[in-house]
């Protein structure tokens, strides 16, 4: 979901990402009215969260997503709109990361929640080296090959 990373430090990350035009989600979500399920708006937080406590880990632990809470939806997100994404950091702590994350488009909040991440060690290689080249591309951290 995040295409770009404007800004990110130990606490706070900031970046956007551009709902596409047209997805298989529109389908369904809905006919001849297509808007963002809510599920994904969490998802682009929580990937915004994840981002940001890769970062703070210096990539040496996977952030998991296990709850949210205070979620609140405010309005409807149509195809090609283009979604700021703000995450901070609340918690850090006892293999446990919470954040609070929240969207906005044109200065209008979108939605908001708080987000708690169990932390744990990559299960696989492979895992950490998709998570490598994705935070490049969207340009958490840089190209090492560059």
């Amino acid at each position: 979901m995040i295409d770009r990373v404007r800004s990110v430090d130990a606490e706070r990350i900031e970046a956007e990402a551009l709902v596409p035009r047209e997805s298989t989600v529109f389908e369904g979500h809905f006919p001849g009215y297509p808007l963002v399920p809510g599920v994904l708006l969490l998802e682009t937080m929580a990937q915004a969260s994840g981002y940001l406590l890769l970062h703070r880990f210096g990539f040496d632990r996977m952030p998991f997503l296990s709850g949210a809470k205070e979620t609140k939806f405010r309005t409807f997100v149509t195809p090609e709109t283009r979604l700021e994404v703000v995450a901070e950091l609340v918690h850090d702590g006892s293999g446990y990361a919470v954040t609070k994350a929240r969207i906005s488009a044109a200065g209008k909040r979108i939605c908001d929640a708080e987000l708690t991440f169990r932390t744990l060690p990559f299960p696989a290689k492979e895992l950490e080296a998709e998570m490598r080249a994705q935070a490049v591309r969207i340009g958490l951290i840089g190209d090492p090959a560059a």
